[in-house]
């Protein structure tokens, strides 16, 4: 088949949807189908345009096997919500040209956020009468409403209209979690169109390493220390503070280390956070290089899953699969109820503590910097469950299959049509 990936964001882009698109564009190349990436300009997240692509309307790139085709974006450093608006405009007019450039696709891949994607993907779906798979990594204007990023009535109301339209064009959705198929059925949207694919995890490139011999945790002076993690995205969602404030409880002992990777304006404003609270005990650090994540995380002897109270009960970090397959426990200080918290008991590779609670959280590390045996039994669990439950092969297969159904059942559509329209031509005659 040749296949469209319609995503905004893509390598090399270190975090988020960005690493799994890309993984699953070269699997799909290794599989033996033609893949075109629609894609903007790298920004994420540091929302600047990196190096090498700055001043440029379009690049179109080949990375191994795969097709990228770059646009411009209107990017702002520290968006409000219209620059918000006017960047996923700036994509959707800068891009379809991309579109058009390149050979008629099977099927198109559709992943959302951004939500205003769906037009021009709806419109290239028409044109080229090829279906349309739709994945919802997080279901808007719900989330972005529950956090505050959208107050305004009509805003929210012309968002909802937008969603209703997105899953109404899809010929398939493909959702990361249950919350999300209970969500969209809520909703009206039939259960035939959905399945549930959950972001995956690189077993082989993310597994269980030594703690010893660590170059990552040597280059950090982490050697001798316990120690607690979190890396990734740091935005409305998370409420780092709890992290700090945790560690601050901590500090008096020594051998306890905190560290926290993400992108370096949040960071600062951490820092000032951590001055406040005199935690010491907490290294704050850019994101890191992809290459060196097996090691990052193998320096780790907890990974860290932070959510703030108010987030929508089915956002589902996709943090998770990756400290699973690590072999690392987690403490999730997520809400009970929420997708998060189910992925993490499910695994038996984690606990659960109370969100925005710095005294939950301290203890539930000071429990396991205490319980050795614990922690390799909640590591040993998690490793196992992504197996089971997260390997890419799994992920590329269910996603290969679901696009030779899309596009037998469009086939199926169209002869189905063509036989009407000749009977009626007979009957006319």
């Amino acid at each position: 088949m040749h296949i469209l990936i319609y995503s905004y964001n893509y390598h090399p882009e270190p975090i988020g949807i960005a690493p799994l698109m890309t993984e699953l564009a070269e699997g799909l190349v290794e599989r033996g189908h033609q893949v075109r990436v629609i894609t903007g300009m790298p920004n994420y997240p540091q929302r600047e345009i990196y190096p090498g692509y700055q001043g440029k309307w379009y690049v179109t790139e080949q990375k191994k096997g795969v097709t990228v085709q770059r646009s411009y974006l209107r990017i702002k450093s520290k968006p409000n919500l219209i620059d918000r608006i006017l960047l996923e405009l700036s994509f959707i007019v800068t891009s379809l040209p991309q579109a058009f450039r390149g050979k008629r696709p099977d099927v198109i891949l559709l992943t959302v956020p951004p939500l205003m994607v769906a037009l021009p993907a709806a419109l290239l779906g028409r044109l080229y009468n090829c279906p349309v798979v739709l994945n919802v990594q997080d279901i808007l204007p719900e989330a972005a409403v529950r956090v505050g990023l959208i107050r305004n009535k009509w805003m929210i109301k012309a968002c909802e209209a937008l969603e209703k339209f997105a899953y109404r064009n899809a010929q398939n959705i493909s959702v990361i979690a249950d919350g999300f198929f209970k969500n969209l059925v809520s909703k009206g949207v039939p259960a035939r169109k959905i399945v549930c694919i959950p972001n995956w995890v690189d077993v082989n490139f993310i597994r269980p390493l030594s703690k010893q011999k660590n170059s990552w945790r040597t280059a950090h002076q982490l050697d001798g220390k316990f120690v607690v993690m979190y890396s990734g995205n740091i935005a409305l969602t998370q409420g780092l503070e709890t992290v700090v404030a945790a560690a601050a409880r901590l500090r008096h002992i020594k051998e306890i280390a905190f560290v926290i990777a993400g992108e370096s304006t949040a960071l600062a404003r951490l820092q000032e956070y951590c001055h406040s609270c005199e935690a010491d005990n907490v290294l704050l650090l850019p994101l890191q290089p992809r290459e060196q994540l097996p090691q990052m995380l193998a320096a780790a002897d907890v990974g860290l899953i932070v959510q703030k109270r108010n987030v929508i009960s089915f956002n589902m970090p996709s943090k998770i699969p990756l400290l699973l397959a690590s072999g690392r426990p987690i403490v999730g200080s997520v809400p009970a109820n929420g997708t998060a918290a189910k992925a993490i008991r499910e695994s038996g590779g984690g606990v659960i503590v109370e969100p925005e609670s710095p005294e939950a959280l301290a203890g539930a590390v000071l429990d396991l910097y205490n319980n050795s045996a614990l922690t390799a039994q909640l590591g040993y669990k998690g490793r196992q469950f992504a197996l089971e439950r997260y390997s890419f092969e799994q992920a590329i297969e269910q996603y290969e299959a679901l696009f030779i159904n899309a596009v037998a059942k469009r086939t199926l559509i169209m002869d189905s049509a063509l036989t009407l329209n000749s009977k009626k031509s007979v009957v006319d005659i």
